[in-house]
């Protein structure tokens, strides 16, 4: 039996700052637009550009951490599912609505500190107690950043003991 799927994967750049809200029921979402851009040739040769944009809604702490660390220009990969709403608006109007709801987001800037973070102090001498905000900021640190990390290339760029075989 095979099943259905429902899955987006998408990087790109946030549009602006994310809009972080509470439901009634006490839950925390944020939404964001991603742009993510797309290189083609026409039929002459001529390099082409377009730009999607993807509304993206992250629910709970995902959407706690999304608001804590993503800004306007932040790098992400998002992948979730895409869901459509359907409501009239307050003129009687239907009105349809596609986004992506996020079940994983990855930074992928490569330095990026929580949004309205303070400058990391100096390091303390390493006979001193480790200071209060020092030890909060390791907490916050969110559980998944990425760094791009460049590889050798090559059959020569690894030794015959690296080999997993």
């Amino acid at each position: 039996m095979t099943r259905d799927l429902n899955k987006v994967q998408l990087t790109g750049r946030l549009g602006a700052d994310p809009e972080l809200r509470l439901t009634p029921q006490g839950h925390t979402v944020v939404t964001f637009r991603v742009a993510s851009n797309r290189s083609w040739r026409n039929a002459e040769g001529e390099p082409h550009e377009d730009t999607e944009w993807f509304r993206v809604v992250a629910w709970n702490k995902l959407a706690e951490i999304c608001n804590q660390w993503l800004s306007k220009a932040s790098r992400v990969y998002v992948e979730g599912r895409l869901q459509t709403r359907q409501w009239h608006d307050q003129d009687g109007q239907p009105r349809v609505l596609s986004e992506v709801v996020a079940s994983d987001i990855i930074i992928l800037d490569t330095r990026r500190s929580p949004v309205g973070a303070t400058p990391p102090a100096p390091p303390a001498p390493a006979d001193a107690a480790p200071s209060v905000p020092h030890a909060q900021a390791a907490l916050t640190t969110p559980a998944r950043i990425v760094k791009a990390v460049a590889l050798p290339r090559g059959p020569a760029a690894f030794a015959e003991e690296d080999l997993p075989f």
